[in-house]
């Protein structure tokens, strides 16, 4: 196998763990129930005139499972703070204690149960997309081989290595949502 053969599959197979690293960090916003200082990754804040994300304007803390205390660095940047967890429409309603704000994390019912399985097959789906894009990059990658003067045969062994990588790609994902989902729908 040549090394641009090779480059290819190595490529496809990091891209694709890169999708699925992805997902699994957008699964971990998607509670399942207790209190994360990770529910609010993703919420940005405007500070001073700049819009950054919310962990370099906060401390972010979970004193039990059932609310998360978000403490500014900065005491004026509150209100900021409490409007940024609003506007991300997390379903939280922020509590401003003076010093720090507490969102307490209400139970969840089974009609939002089966709302955040849905993300998660939603979350699914677009990572699925992502891996079968990184498939058909690829896989024009190594027809363009072709034309460097590889022989069809080991074009043809890329092709089928680069299929057996993104069937096992899709497995995890799909295994990852499975997880997920019994973890939202566990009561």
């Amino acid at each position: 196998m040549t090394d641009e053969s090779q480059f290819i599959l190595d490529a496809t197979t990091e891209s694709m763990e890169n999708t699925v690293t992805h997902l699994e960090n957008e699964f971990q916003k998607i509670r399942a129930g207790k209190a994360s200082p990770m529910m609010l990754q993703g919420v940005k804040v405007e500070y001073y005139g700049t819009v950054v994300p919310i962990e370099q304007t906060s401390n972010i803390g979970t004193p039990d499972a059932r609310q998360i205390i978000v403490q500014p660095f900065d005491k004026s940047s509150i209100g900021a703070v409490e409007k940024a967890i609003m506007a991300a429409n997390l379903g939280f309603n922020p509590k401003n204690e003076g010093e720090f704000l507490r969102i307490l994390v209400p139970p969840l019912t089974e009609e939002r149960r089966r709302d955040l399985a849905k993300r998660a097959k939603t979350a699914s789906e677009e990572a699925k997309i992502g891996i079968r894009n990184i498939r058909r990059n690829s896989n024009d990658d190594a027809k363009k081989l072709k034309d460097d003067g590889v022989s069809e045969d080991e074009v043809k062994i890329v092709t089928d290595k680069i299929q057996e990588i993104t069937d096992k790609f899709i497995k995890k994902i799909d295994e990852l949502q499975a997880l997920k989902e019994k973890d939202i729908l566990t009561v």
